[in-house]
C-alpha cells in the first residue's frame, strides 16, 4: 500500500492542489478557547483520536490550530503555541499525513515545517508577522520542496477584526485586498505554485457580506489561484437556524460545484458525503 507521502509530489505539493475534486481539510484545534470546539482537543491524544476519525472519515489534510481566531479572542504567545501544536504535528506527519498548520507566527511556522507540516495557513496572509513571508519562501519541507501557502483576506486581529467591516463592494474589496497580500508573498519570494487563496469568510465581514463574497466565483477565482473556502460553523450560517454541519456541508457542495480546491471544516463526514454527492450528479447530468 503506498504511504501518503508517496502520494504526494516530490517536491512537497499535495497532488489535490492540481485536482479538480474538491478536497476536505478537517479542522483540528488544539486550544482551550476556539468557538466551536475549543477544549476538546486539547490533549494530544484527544487531537490524534480526532484527527485519525477525520481522516477515516475522508478528510485529506488535517489543519492543526494552536491560537484561537474567533472574534475577541485574546493571542497566545509563541511558546505556547508550539506546545500545543508540536506533538501533534510531529505524531501526524509521522504516519505520512498530509499536515496544515493555522499560524500567524514566523517562529511557529519555521518549527511546525521541521516537524513535518507540509502546509502553512496564515489567517493574516503573512501580514501579522514581518518574517512570515519569507519563512513561507525560504523554509523547506520533509519532502524537499517549500510549504503550501494558504494566505487569507485579513484586515486585523481577532479583538479589533469585528470593527473592520467597511467596504464599498465586499467581494471586489476583498479580491483587490488579498490580491495585494499574494503580490506581497510572490515578491518575499513565495512560488505562485504554492498558494492558494482564502476569501476570509467570518473575518472582518458581515452575515451578509459573508454571502455577498460566497456569491462571487468571478471575483473569488481572480487570482488565478486554487481556493479554499473555510465557512465552518460560522455565525452567518448559524444564523439560518437548524443544523449548522449541515448548513456547512450545503456550502461544501457549492463550493464543489464552483471547482474550490479544498473546504475547511470540522465536521468531515457530512462534507464529503456533500461532495460525493455532487460529484455523482455531475456524471449524471446531461
Amino acid at each position: 500500500m503506498r504511504t501518503r507521502a508517496e502520494l504526494l509530489r516530490p517536491e512537497g505539493l499535495p497532488e489535490s492542489l492540481e485536482r479538480d475534486t474538491t478536497v476536505v481539510m478537517g479542522i483540528l484545534n488544539v486550544t482551550p478557547d476556539s468557538f466551536s470546539d475549543g477544549g476538546r482537543h486539547d490533549d494530544p491524544a484527544a487531537a490524534l483520536d480526532h484527527a485519525r476519525r477525520m481522516l477515516s472519515e475522508g478528510a485529506a489534510i488535517i489543519d492543526v490550530g494552536g491560537e484561537s481566531t474567533r472574534p475577541g479572542a485574546q493571542r497566545v504567545d509563541a511558546e505556547e503555541e508550539l506546545r500545543r501544536v508540536l506533538p501533534v504535528v510531529r505524531a501526524l506527519a509521522a504516519e505520512d499525513v498530509v499536515v496544515s498548520v493555522d499560524t500567524m507566527r514566523a517562529s511557529v511556522a519555521e518549527a511546525v515545517v521541521e516537524a513535518g507540516a507540509l502546509i502553512l495557513n496564515d489567517v493574516s496572509g503573512g501580514a501579522a508577522d514581518e518574517r512570515m513571508p519569507g519563512v513561507m519562501a525560504s523554509s523547506r519541507t520533509r519532502l524537499g520542496g517549500p510549504p503550501v501557502v494558504i494566505a487569507m483576506h485579513w484586515r486585523g486581529h481577532s479583538d479589533v477584526m469585528n470593527d473592520l467591516t467597511t467596504y464599498q463592494d465586499a467581494p471586489r474589496d476583498v479580491a483587490r485586498e488579498l490580491g495585494e497580500r499574494l503580490d506581497a508573498l510572490r515578491e518575499a519570494g513565495v512560488e505562485n505554485g504554492r498558494l492558494v487563496a482564502d476569501p476570509g469568510l467570518g473575518f472582518s465581514k458581515t452575515g451578509e457580506q459573508n454571502w455577498e463574497v460566497l456569491g462571487d466565483w468571478d471575483a473569488l477565482r481572480s487570482h488565478g489561484l486554487p481556493v479554499l473556502i473555510g465557512a465552518s460553523r460560522k455565525r452567518f450560517l448559524a444564523r439560518l437556524g437548524g443544523d449548522v454541519d449541515a448548513a456547512t456541508a450545503a456550502v461544501s457542495q457549492l463550493s464543489g460545484r464552483q471547482r474550490a480546491w479544498a473546504v475547511r471544516v470540522h465536521d468531515v463526514a457530512s462534507s464529503v458525503t456533500a461532495l460525493t454527492v455532487q460529484a455523482r450528479y455531475e456524471r449524471s447530468e446531461r
